[in-house]
């Protein structure tokens, strides 16, 4: 019975030696077959790569000194898309110092001016009048805390310019303008840009939607007093139309579609064409009283022809055609430089039996004649 005790207390010892030595040789067989499975992974992997031409790379490759020599000796090389737009026939300059994406731009009426409305919430206007010169002047016009400009418009001159914003109570209307000077300040800051001064500012100009665009004009049709007329366009239906100079409210116009594209202004002054939700663009001809001041504004015309939404549109500078661009692929010019009547759907409209010229419109139980004015004459 001894002997069984002793003979038990020495093969214990010897089990445990014995377990842990099977345990520690299958982690050992464990880990082998785990890390030559990786190893065939990667191999399978670097297999499937393109071969590497070393030779070509290392051909390629100079020296630093090879590379240090060849920069003292020769100019740094320039790819072959750089030097054919740097040498583009019209490709005159670049204008620098943006600090974010160019949101709006607009020139003056005679070209010598270019004011730019950015997102980094600063409006620059840059003086061209000299447009290959490598650096230009610059008025530079930081907008009031929370306000981004998205688009801009000259007043008559380079020096008075409206600016409309988005902020969080909607969208606003400033009229910034060159801070006036004495004759001795004048003097001594000829090399320096006027200051720009805030003249005047509407808010929630149209109520909480944004503003689409912003195109500003002289007023010289007829017997308009030659004052600057702003219209703005909303995200909305809704576009209004500003006096420049003092920001007094002109007038206001309604598309009537789920949401405007864009409004532009004529540039005597005398139309508004407005693109909004449908492929049709209306119309509006600002009527001017004999003080030169708006009177009314008046829907004259639709022009339809597109198939799909029109997306810009523009006039020409005789303020005699429209030019639109639509989503159906399309261009199309407007004539409407013509003698516009209306009267009630009669048979015997003295109209009808007077003018002969022309192409009749049906439109809201009225006819809509158009005749060309050299026509008539």
């Amino acid at each position: 019975m001894a002997f069984s005790s002793m003979e038990t207390q020495t093969f214990l010892p010897m089990g445990i030696l014995l377990s842990g030595l099977i345990g520690g040789l299958s982690v050992a067989l464990f880990f082998a077959f785990y890390l030559r499975r990786k190893r065939n992974e990667v191999k399978t992997a670097v297999a499937q790569l393109p071969p590497e031409n070393t030779n070509n790379d290392r051909a390629s490759r100079p020296s630093i000194h090879a590379k240090n020599k060849s920069h003292s000796h020769s100019k740094p090389h320039v790819s072959a898309a750089d030097k054919g737009r740097r040498h583009h026939p019209l490709d005159l300059n670049t204008l620098k110092g943006h600090g974010d994406a160019v949101t709006w731009l607009c020139f003056t009426s005679d070209g010598r001016s270019l004011a730019t409305a950015c997102a980094d919430r600063v409006v620059r206007v840059f003086k061209l009048d000299d447009a290959s010169s490598k650096s230009f002047k610059f008025l530079r016009i930081n907008m009031p805390s929370g306000s981004h400009p998205v688009a801009v418009a000259f007043c008559k001159e380079a020096s008075k310019l409206v600016v409309g914003a988005h902020n969080i109570s909607g969208s606003s209307l400033y009229m910034y303008a060159e801070e006036s000077r004495k004759p001795s300040e004048e003097a001594n800051q000829q090399s320096k840009l006027p200051l720009p001064e805030l003249k005047w500012e509407k808010d929630q100009v149209h109520d909480k939607k944004g503003i689409l665009t912003l195109f500003g004009t002289s007023a010289t049709y007829g017997s308009a007093d030659g004052s600057t007329i702003v219209a703005s366009c909303s995200e909305g239906t809704d576009i209004k139309l500003w006096q420049g100079e003092n920001g007094k409210f002109l007038g206001a116009m309604d598309t009537n579609q789920l949401k405007n594209n864009m409004a532009v202004l004529s540039p005597n002054g005398r139309f508004v064409a407005a693109a909004a939700f449908t492929a049709d663009v209306k119309v509006w001809e600002i009527v001017y009283g004999k003080d030169g001041s708006v009177k009314e504004i008046v829907k004259v015309m639709q022009l339809k022809g597109h198939k799909s939404a029109v997306t810009w549109l523009c006039f020409t500078s005789d303020s005699e055609r429209i030019l639109t661009a639509s989503k159906d692929g399309s261009m199309r010019i407007w004539n409407i430089n013509g003698y516009y009547e209306t009267c009630e759907l009669n048979p015997f409209c003295p109209l009808l039996s007077s003018l002969s010229c022309g192409q009749l419109m049906y439109f809201d139980r009225q006819i809509h004649f158009t005749c060309n004015l050299k026509d008539i004459s």
